[in-house]
């Protein structure tokens, strides 16, 4: 029996699954449906010219038809469990010095690692979330035949990743984690806001810019090869995502009125204040004893964070200069912020087609 459920913000304490709740999750039990509603005043658009008129945006499409895998087929899900914290190792970085840390012990450090993972895949899983409902936004309000044939695919790209993470949080880490208030300011903000492109500008540059910085950090370092597996292929499916917004919006926002792209530079400057300053979590160092500022300030001295953060911008401020959204007005604010030193790097309106086109990971090839 279907029971709904409507709250006014999203939970607040840690979900836990075991084992056996696992094994009878498809069994008759009683389903609870959990609701946060919002409204947005979107306006669609219906589009009767069907010929394709961006080859780029077409071409884009078509990878994401051809390359569809399936989290059932495709990953292998037998691989087995690594060690999260590798042999020999003192602790997570900026941590293992700490005299709390040491006071820890092996049993509450194995956990205080596996809390860790399990809150950073949770984010993954409620962005994916907001990326799936932001996709599913753009197929209605996108101007263009081209643009809304894309964001249907990407709405089904972003349904897989939903699916995907939050089957690897069930049974591997078995525990899921609330959303990070500054996450879930950035993706109202998209959601609720009626301007379709600014719906481009926060998803397709700004949050997945943020996801594949995090995705190529989790890919780099884990242990675990199901999630570098899950994770390698997440990020083919953000790579086309980010080139679709570069590639559409460049033009688009060139032609707008000077004080509307003003506007929009001002609104890409904010989130990036959030993403550089605010989606630190503290919350399972808090768990073990930490203060949230001491957590802040290992976050801060970490080489680990400071490679999240090097990751972010080196992505996501060429694209901000490539749509004509780092105007001369909000430079200075950049500038601030210690970012524009990364603006002449590669961007994605230069598509990596090799990189896009070549054969998936899945797990069919790697066990061949």
């Amino acid at each position: 029996m279907l029971h709904v459920q409507e709250v006014k913000g999203p939970p607040t304490e840690v979900q836990y699954f075991d084992e056996e709740e696992l094994a009878h999750r498809l069994t008759d039990h009683d389903v609870e449906v959990i609701r946060e509603i919002f409204r947005t005043p979107l306006t669609g658009s219906y589009n009767w010219d069907y010929e394709a008129a961006n080859a780029r945006i077409r071409r884009l499409y078509e990878l994401g038809k051809r390359f569809n895998w399936n989290s059932e087929l495709d990953v292998d899900w037998t691989l087995p469990e690594r060690d999260r914290e590798p042999a020999g190792a003192g602790g997570p970085e900026g941590f293992a010095a700490h005299p709390k840390w040491q006071a820890l012990s092996p049993e509450q450090r194995a956990e205080f690692m596996r809390r860790t993972n399990a809150q950073t895949l949770s984010q993954f899983l409620h962005g994916e979330q907001g990326a799936l409902m932001v996709a599913s936004q753009l197929v209605t309000c996108a101007p263009t035949h081209d643009a809304k044939l894309y964001a249907a695919s990407q709405t089904f790209d972003e349904a897989r990743h939903v699916e995907v993470f939050h089957r690897y949080l069930m049974e591997r880490c078995h525990m899921i984690y609330p959303i990070n208030p500054n996450l879930k300011f950035l993706l109202d903000k998209v959601l609720t806001d009626e301007r379709w492109d600014l719906k481009f500008i926060g998803m397709q540059v700004l949050i997945e810019g943020l996801a594949l910085a995090a995705f190529q950090t989790i890919h780099a370092n884990t242990p675990d090869p199901l999630l570098r597996q899950i994770v390698g292929l997440v990020m083919r499916d953000e790579g086309r995502h980010v080139a679709f917004g570069v590639n559409y919006l460049e033009d688009w926002i060139r032609a707008l009125p000077q004080e509307q792209i003003e506007e929009r530079a001002q609104f890409a400057y904010e989130a990036c204040v959030v993403m550089k300053n605010r989606l630190i979590s503290t919350t399972v160092a808090e768990e073990f004893g930490f203060t949230r500022d001491e957590a802040l300030e290992i976050n801060a001295r970490s080489q680990g964070g400071s490679a999240f953060r090097t990751f972010l911008f080196e992505r996501m401020i060429p694209n901000l200069k490539r749509v004509g959204l780092l105007t001369d007005a909000i430079r200075p604010k950049f500038e601030e912020l210690g970012v524009l030193s990364f603006e002449n790097l590669k961007h994605d309106g230069e598509i990596d087609w090799v990189r896009l086109e070549a054969p998936l990971e899945t797990k069919s090839r790697i066990a061949a």
